[in-house]
């Protein structure tokens, strides 16, 4: 061979292929390992030209001496051992700065005729870019183990069609109910419960298809402390693939929604006991979300109304309901929805049974709240009231004829009782006179029941008129004031200020006032005065009068002006009247276009107030 390559093959031939080959390849001659030969490739891994040829190889690489080569060097000139480097870190000064690089390298002594080791070849790959790459993939795969591990979801990774866990954090370990120790092992010899249901196909279906899986709210039974227990799970299995598109692993997320579907059937079980509930009572019984959006209605209504069930309610609502009504419904209603305030108002519906004839009923909503307080939704009922309203009619009828027939008699029977004082008199029979003057009293607190009898029938029957006029409203109080000073052993006190004329009607307006000094006397049987005071506010007369009485509890602030409520002391007090006075001043007040109301701490006292307009808007622009 060695005569063949003398005869047929050059020296320049030799420098040309070993210039010429695609790897980088040098030959390093002598104890100093002299540059003999450097090809372009090994020269532009250095980072140097040419000059470097004929130097030692520590001078034309200096920064090398220090990182174990001379070592390696010495055990392959004087001592033979070929040298093989894998992926071996060598820092080199390329362009003037020091930077790591990777080389797979081959070092093999070179030998003469005979046999002495001459120097040494040197052949060199670069694989800095694999090496970075796999330093990169690595990172990559440490920062995905460890998003995994710390994720907030159940999370686990199977490798190969048989599933081997390859990964899985403590949470989808806890979700398993298992220990770390089934890591590494099949899914199902690690979940052993799992046989019989769908997911192992399903992810098996997967490495074929390589399309991914979502399930949510699915049923899952797995064996947690020792016992079978059903979970549902919102859950995916997504295929990782590689750079041929073939499914190496799955990645399984899943997050235990059990609780959420529990709470669900718990509600849903409620909510058909509800509307059991609601179906077998005789109103009309009606749900809306929080924004008052009908959401549901009893099976009473569709009996009642024979709509259709698939009709939005609201829109039935507004079909069974007396024309014009609707829009004030609707008014009420939407302040409600933005107060939170319970709803309650009457109207009326048609009569199913008599197509020309309405029916009154009761229509009443409260909200309900969760945790947070915020209203989740309204609960509402359509009560029929109708009989009821015939009954009030009637009574009120009655009461209007009976106070009407009653005022006669009595106005005579006051002549006649007056006429017997005066006589008794007139003969010194002044015992027998007193009991006379005090059955007249007893008549004029009967006149004045009839009259308030008479005020509310006319109320209820819109018929009550205000005679509106201008009068001094300064001079009235002071009438008031004087004329129930008469009659109470209390000291009256008025606190007044200019208000002047004013335009409302007097006769009524003085009504209440004298209503609410009485009522002040009254209910304060243990104090000795009564504060009345006047105030002139922003176009307002603003009438209060304060007593130190029994005082009413606050859930009773609203009642006090309602029909026939009466306050109840102790049991050392009993207050005489039908509970009427209050209501048809409030009554009155509301058509004045003002308001009455009342501020009161039990056992301390209260302060019934009211304000009305001094001018009315259309006064103002007469």
């Amino acid at each position: 061979m060695k005569s063949f390559l003398e005869q047929n093959i050059s020296p320049e031939s030799l420098i040309t292929l070993f210039s010429q080959a695609p790897v980088a390849m040098c030959l390093l001659i002598g104890d100093d390992l002299i540059i003999q030969n450097a090809n372009p490739q090994i020269l532009e891994l250095w980072g140097r030209d040419s000059s470097v040829v004929g130097k030692p190889l520590f001078e034309a690489l200096p920064e090398v001496k220090s990182q174990g080569f001379v070592e390696i060097f010495e055990n392959v000139y004087k001592k033979g051992e070929t040298f093989n480097g894998n992926k071996l870190p060598i820092f080199l000064e390329k362009f003037g700065k020091l930077e790591e690089h990777f080389f797979d390298f081959i070092y093999a002594p070179v030998f003469n005729e005979e046999k002495m080791i001459i120097g040494v070849s040197v052949v060199a790959t670069e694989v800095t870019a694999q090496v970075v790459s796999e330093r990169k993939l690595k990172e990559s795969e440490y920062r995905f183990e460890n998003l995994i591990k710390n994720s907030d979801y159940s999370t686990a990774i199977y490798r190969t069609d048989d599933l081997y866990i390859e990964l899985a954090n403590d949470l989808m370990l806890k979700t398993w109910g298992k220990d770390a120790s089934v890591i590494g092992k099949k899914l199902e010899d690690a979940l052993p419960e799992l046989e019989g249901q769908p997911f192992i196909g399903i992810l098996k279906d997967i490495f074929k298809t390589g399309k991914a899986y979502t399930a949510t709210e699915d049923r899952v039974d797995l064996v947690v402390d020792g016992k079978l227990q059903t979970y549902y799970f919102n859950f995916s299995y997504q295929p990782l693939k590689n750079a041929n598109d073939e499914v190496y692993a799955i990645h399984n997320m899943a997050v235990n929604v059990t609780d959420l579907v529990k709470a669900r059937e718990e509600i849903q079980a409620r909510e058909e006991k509800f509307r059991d509930l609601a179906d077998s009572m005789p109103q009309f019984v009606w749900t809306s979300d929080r924004d008052g959006k009908m959401t549901y209605m009893n099976e009473n209504w569709y009996r009642y109304t024979g709509f259709d069930k698939s009709e939005d309610p609201a829109d039935g609502v507004k079909r069974v309901m007396k024309p014009g009504v609707f829009e004030k419904v609707e008014i009420a209603w939407a302040s409600s929805i933005k107060t939170g305030k319970p709803f309650e108002m009457e109207y009326e519906f048609f009569d199913p049974s008599n197509p020309d004839a309405y029916r009154w009923f009761l229509g009443r909503a409260t909200p309900t709240f969760d945790d947070s307080g915020n209203i989740k939704q309204w609960i509402g009922t359509f009560t029929d009231i109708d009989d009821f309203k015939q009954l009030q009619t009637q009574k009120d009828n009655f009461l209007g004829i009976a106070s009407h027939e009653l005022k006669t008699p009595l106005t005579s029977l006051k002549i006649y009782t007056q006429f017997i004082e005066k006589n008794l008199v007139r003969k010194d029979d002044l015992k027998n006179a007193e009991v006379a003057r005090k059955m007249d009293g007893q008549i004029d607190l009967l006149t004045v029941l009839i009259s308030d009898l008479l005020d509310v029938t006319k109320i209820q029957n819109g018929k009550i008129q205000l005679n509106e006029s201008e009068f001094d409203f300064d001079q009235l109080t002071e009438e008031i004031v004087a004329e129930q000073q008469m009659t109470s052993r209390h000291k009256i006190v008025l606190y007044p200020s200019a208000i002047g004329i004013i335009y409302a009607d007097r006769h009524r307006i003085s009504q209440v006032m004298s209503n609410l000094i009485s009522n002040a006397i009254k209910y304060s049987p243990d104090a000795d005065q009564v504060i009345v005071v006047t105030e002139l506010k922003d176009n307002n007369v603003i009438f209060s009068v304060k007593d130190f009485g029994i005082g009413i509890p606050p859930d009773k602030h609203s009642k006090v002006f309602e029909q026939y409520y009466r306050v109840s002391g102790s049991k050392e007090h009993t207050f005489s009247g039908l509970g009427l006075g209050l209501y048809i001043s409030s009554e009155i007040i509301k058509r004045s276009g003002g308001r009455i109301y009342v501020s009161s701490t039990e056992e301390k006292g209260s302060d019934f107030c009211f304000e009305i307009p001094k001018r009315k808007k259309v006064q103002q622009n007469a």
